[in-house]
């Protein structure tokens, strides 16, 4: 074979490689982007909160471009943990890439969440958490909802005064957290007598009942400190006509809607609207998804969601339902009073619309935004996030008020 003829089958050998390469790069070109099996694993349902979250979860998964990368399916087991126990091992038997939760014990699912890490599961906690280190807990509780809305109750009576505590949902982390903040600050002022301490199961209707018969039998209340239910707690307060008290709870829409009633305010209603935001839930799927696509590069740790922190005179109407810079209630008419409002973040969320929160839907016309690339690191805390861990001296710090009464 002549060096000529040897050139000429060579160059038209590498121009059919060549044609075959580019064959095979439309091809992958064209294929669709990988399917990630992810799972929202509830615990308790049945208040606005869980329903927000999850619907939140849901609008994200069908923004673009995740519409055509998620694939997701929601699972509710109740207040047993061996039911969540149970739903976590059938998602992990069904190869899943991800489970986004909220655990219902900071303590029991770890054995399970151990395996599935094992199998390569990635476990995210959202707004309570748990002690297994290969789960990620993304939480605003370490950022002191209970210890801060404690001392600013404190603050208003004037360190004395008898007082009711409406607690949440029992064996979670959240509301072991909440109330162990709150009792660090009660314990130092022997003035403050806690004559009543309830469970509203962070329902706005079973708070209204209960903080009814509390008042029935403690008419001479002076505060009150709720988790999530404040909206009932009010109502209950307000039921009774005459002088009102301060409250310190949450972030439900009826909530902050009674810091804009004047005739409330005459009466003497005072307090912070803090803590709670269903926004965590959101930053913790975009974070998850994030870590599944190789975005980010991030180790099993605890995140830490900004507390909100909204005072009386800082609450804004979201005109027509619609969420502006700095506003933060919505009309009565368009959202229930156990609506929890912290539904946006400009930072971490600005893919959510109200709509996102009520109906599960995408907001016209979004794509799905690169969080920061920091996170906060939320510290460790003995029975709630680690195991095993010391906790930091300063564990129960006041991060938005600061004492003006003596203990």
């Amino acid at each position: 074979m002549s060096f000529q003829t040897r050139v000429k089958k060579y160059a038209a050998l590498a121009c059919a490689c060549m044609l075959m390469a580019g064959t095979v790069s439309a091809v992958h070109a064209d294929e669709p982007p990988k399917k990630y099996k992810i799972f929202l694993s509830l615990s308790y349902s049945g208040n606005n909160w869980m329903s927000e979250t999850a619907n939140i979860i849901k609008s994200l998964a069908k923004t673009p471009p995740y519409d055509k990368m998620v694939d997701l399916t929601e699972v509710i087991s109740g207040t047993d943990p061996q039911a969540q126990i149970s739903a976590y091992e059938s998602m992990i038997a069904a190869k899943a890439d991800g489970i986004i939760s909220f655990p219902i014990s900071p303590t029991a699912l770890n054995r399970v969440i151990r395996r599935g890490c094992s199998q390569g599961v990635k476990f995210f906690m959202f707004d309570s958490t748990v002690t297994e280190k290969c789960a990620y807990n993304v939480s605003y509780i370490s950022a002191g909802a209970g210890e801060n809305m404690a001392q600013e109750l404190v603050n208003e009576l004037g360190g004395k005064g008898k007082i009711f505590m409406n607690r949440g949902v029992p064996g979670t982390s959240v509301d072991k957290r909440h109330y162990d903040g709150a009792m660090h600050i009660f314990k130092q002022y022997p003035g403050i007598q806690i004559v009543s301490e309830y469970y509203g199961y962070w329902d706005d209707r079973i708070s209204q009942r209960e903080t009814a018969k509390a008042l029935a039998a403690h008419p001479d209340v002076n505060g009150i400190w709720s988790e999530l239910g404040e909206a009932g707690v009010l109502n209950a307060v307000a039921d009774r006509k005459g002088k009102m008290i301060p409250i310190m709870g949450e972030n439900m829409n009826g909530f902050r809607l009674g810091f804009l009633n004047a005739d409330y305010r005459k009466r003497g209603l005072s307090g912070v609207s803090a803590g709670s935001p269903p926004a965590t839930a959101g930053y913790a799927f975009k974070l998850m998804m994030e870590v599944l696509t190789g975005k980010r590069n991030l180790p099993p740790t605890n995140i830490e969601y900004p507390l909100p922190w909204v005072t009386a005179d800082q609450v804004k109407m979201c005109q027509d339902g619609k969420i502006t810079e700095g506003c933060n209630v919505f009309p009565a008419n368009m959202v229930p009073e156990g609506f929890s409002a912290e539904i946006y973040n400009p930072v971490y969320l600005p893919e959510v619309s109200l709509d996102s929160a009520l109906k599960g839907i995408p907001t016209p016309g979004t794509t799905i935004q690169p969080l920061p690339a920091a996170i906060v690191k939320a510290a460790d805390e003995p029975g709630i996030n680690c195991d095993r861990c010391q906790a930091a001296p300063d564990e129960y710090k006041l991060t938005k008020v600061k004492p003006t009464v003596t203990p």
